[in-house]
């Protein structure tokens, strides 16, 4: 049975807009990010996800367990990261619609930290905000069917992805199937669900924008809870990603100076190209700086450029 939830004018608007930044994305082959970046993206999605659980550990410090670098922090928190790391180098393997895979994915992501890693749930739980029971989930026999349920709810063909990621997540986090993992296995599913028509969505750190509205987002999904249906939930997860799609076109905010760019450019696959092909990359840049960057290339050995004046094109060796 298809998850209940309406769609509203502002999910509506969401999902258009969406649609045109990830049109945009395709078109500035953005899906193509340098190395750099898909690290420093991956970071910040491991980062921002288990820091809402508690997890201690900065972003250099991540960053120098991914670079296999020995640090001090609590152990609980350096085996979170190693086992995050791990999961989102494999994000491929997973299959979307797969509750096999889902249980995987959860063993990967909580082994050593709790025994009943990759099962679901042999007992009663509930979500306690201070002296207040906010959630009390579906009783744990009914976890199993629940899940199966949906699981065939993401085959459905005819639904819109954005929505069945959004769908799931809540109603993951409703049925509560794990005893620990919830919130990063929900978030985590949703980049695997998004992927699978997406691949920006691989190194789209969305979740960067949730750790940061974190109280927005346990209140759409208590919100949601009350009202029966995961309408509140969507719009405010929409308008996540919606954001983040936002940011990674804004070159302002891509970090990105001088040869990093010019690395950056290299990476996306484009075998020729004029200055003007180079510009419209990067939308803020002036002919001065994109000239330099190219006569950085030149000097480097990375291009060799045919042609004089504004004829002049620029050949990847």
């Amino acid at each position: 049975m298809k998850p209940p939830y309406d769609i509203t004018p502002k999910i509506l608007k969401l999902i258009r807009a969406i649609s045109e930044k990830i049109g945009e994305v395709n078109a500035n082959y953005l899906t193509k990010q340098s190395p750099q970046l898909r690290k420093q993206n991956r970071i910040k999605t491991i980062h921002s996800s288990l820091k809402m659980e508690g997890n201690t550990l900065t972003i250099e410090q991540i960053t120098a367990l991914i670079e296999n670098k020995r640090v001090i922090g609590p152990e609980k928190d350096v085996i979170e990261v190693l086992n995050a790391i791990k999961v989102y180098e494999k994000l491929h393997s997973y299959t979307f619609s797969s509750d096999k895979s889902f249980l995987k994915a959860h063993l990967e992501l909580m082994n050593g930290l709790i025994e009943s890693a990759g099962k679901y749930r042999k007992e009663g739980v509930g979500i306690v905000k201070g002296t207040i029971v906010e959630h009390i989930a579906p009783p744990f026999d009914s976890v199993p069917h629940l899940m199966k349920d949906l699981f065939e709810y993401l085959k459905d063909t005819d639904e819109l992805t954005l929505l069945k990621s959004c769908v799931f997540h809540y109603e993951m986090e409703f049925i509560h199937p794990f005893l620990d993992g919830n919130g990063r296995m929900g978030r985590l599913w949703q980049t695997v669900i998004l992927m699978s028509e997406y691949p920006v969505f691989e190194f789209l750190p969305f979740e960067t924008l949730i750790s940061k509205t974190q109280d927005d987002y346990y209140k759409s999904l208590a919100l949601s809870d009350k009202v029966g249906n995961s309408t509140i939930f969507i719009e405010y997860m929409l308008g996540v990603i919606d954001k983040s799609l936002k940011n990674l076109l804004n070159y302002n905010n891509r970090v990105l100076k001088d040869t990093d760019r010019l690395e950056y450019f290299l990476n996306l696959g484009i075998k020729e190209f004029s200055r003007k092909e180079y510009m419209n990359i990067f939308k803020d840049l002036s002919s001065a700086t994109a000239s330099r960057d190219l006569k950085k290339g030149l000097e480097m050995n990375r291009l060799e450029s045919v042609g004089n004046l504004n004829k002049t094109k620029y050949i990847v060796k």
